[in-house]
């Protein structure tokens, strides 16, 4: 299970991805069951590798970036 530090984490960033009518919410249920993800929060950002590569930053208001092709990045696009 995949766990991070939301001290410093945007408030809007926390709904998103934790109430489950949040629209990254399906990301957080699917990076839960995925031992390759790591998460950490800076810059009030959620920063997110697989295999130690930075593939996806998640931000409060901003839009999401797409940092690798990943299937994270595959299950963000069919959530929209």
């Amino acid at each position: 299970m995949l766990t991070i530090d939301t001290t410093n984490m945007c408030s809007h960033l926390q709904r998103k991805l934790f109430e489950e009518d949040g629209i990254y919410h399906h990301l957080w249920i699917a990076m839960q069951d995925d031992p390759e993800l790591t998460a950490v929060v800076r810059s009030r950002q959620l920063h997110i590798y697989r295999n130690g590569k930075k593939v996806l930053v998640l931000a409060g208001k901003a839009t999401p970036k797409v940092i690798r092709e990943d299937k994270l990045c595959e299950i963000l696009q069919k959530g929209k």
